[in-house]
């Protein structure tokens, strides 16, 4: 029998999204594997809100990005983690690392792990070289793409072998239900989901709606999300005249009920650690149309379960979109491809044996 083991997940995110997902899902998960679980996350953050009623010991801490020069801090956090025994501490952003890396290392944590959920590369600084070099024991990378940007500066900066590949793991079960949008007059629906921010690209979205516009097609685009974008977005779509055309429906609580209601998924973000979106829109059997860019050929074989387009050419964008619409049958067959590779290599299932793998329990 797997000796029951103390994991601490410590994300300091106030927001909601894909690495806060990931830390509250598996941490469920593993807590019923019989697991003790204990949370280290910001009061009032998103993830606190969602652990309660979960039965997971949470320990509010204020992480920011230069608490590790509060050696006050940082030493409530040492005794926190030696108090309750953790054996492994898993950790989300880099002001994280940066504080409670160290506190895990004088808590004398046998396994420190950062999870890293974003294809940028990592700065080449001193601080960075000492963490990844003498606190750090192992990287989780939801992408290869990601993987790949993390040695991207400095291929010394840690040791490859000690980087595995986790991505991010979908719920297989819930793709049956309502719908989100009734369609009129036998319009075709495309649809985007992502927080509105420069990252997903929306503004690609616009010029792409207007070439479909000129074109004559009967469409509209469903754009799931809310951000700081929202207003300027707002005004540009005003100004392209594609108010009837491009609907933005501010934050989807059910994403299943979104995916259900459209007949195409586009991606225009500039870059992805793990497109978990792209991951939903197959497991709802959508076709895909997206930038052939970081960690999208991960999830999207082009001409297989989507079509991936040369980054940011517009027109052959727009192009594929167009052949897809044009061929109901090829949207078909790419929508049962893409739930085919969404169950075999993101179920929850596949994605929790990995990391219990990896984790030796």
């Amino acid at each position: 029998m797997t000796k029951r083991r103390t994991i601490c997940f410590i994300n300091s995110v106030k927001s909601w999204g894909g690495g806060e997902k990931w830390h509250f899902e598996m941490a469920l998960r593993l807590k019923n594997n019989g697991h003790n679980i204990i949370f280290i996350c910001r009061k009032n953050s998103e993830l606190a809100k969602k652990l309660i009623g979960t039965d997971v010991y949470v320990k509010n801490f204020e992480v920011h990005n230069l608490s590790f020069l509060n050696f006050y801090k940082i030493n409530k956090i040492r005794k926190f983690l030696k108090s309750n025994r953790v054996d492994i501490a898993i950790m989300n952003f880099s002001a994280d690392i940066k504080t409670a890396g160290p506190a895990a290392k004088l808590a004398g944590v046998k396994r420190i792990i950062y999870r890293r959920g974003s294809a940028i590369p990592i700065k080449n600084s001193i601080l960075n070289r000492f963490l990844f070099k003498k606190v750090l024991t192992d990287i989780i990378a939801n992408s290869e793409a990601t993987k790949k940007t993390i040695l991207q500066n400095n291929p010394n900066l840690f040791d490859s072998e000690k980087i595995r590949v986790i991505y991010n793991g979908i719920d297989i079960d819930k793709t049956e239900g309502k719908i989100l949008y009734k369609r009129r007059n036998n319009e075709i629906v495309l649809g985007n989901a992502g927080r509105l921010v420069h990252q997903k690209g929306q503004h690609y979205l616009i010029e792409i709606a207007k070439a479909l516009k000129e074109k004559g097609i009967n469409f509209t685009l469903l754009i799931a999300g809310n951000g700081p974008l929202e207003s300027e977005l707002t005004e540009q779509i005003k100004k392209a005249d594609l108010e009837n055309e491009i609907k933005l429906l501010g934050f989807v609580k059910n994403i299943n009920e979104f995916m259900r209601s459209i007949d195409i998924f586009l991606l225009t973000s500039l870059w992805e650690g793990f497109g978990f979106v792209l991951a939903e829109a197959m497991l709802n059997k959508k076709p895909i149309v997206a930038w052939d860019i970081s960690s999208n050929p991960e999830l999207v074989n082009h001409n297989v379960n989507g079509y991936l387009a040369p980054p940011f050419k517009v027109e052959i964008f727009t192009q594929q979109i167009l052949n897809l619409i044009e061929n109901t049958e090829q949207q078909i067959a790419f929508g049962e491809k893409g739930k085919a590779i969404a169950e075999a290599k993101f179920s929850y299932e596949e994605t929790t044996n990995q990391l219990c793998r990896f984790l030796h329990i």
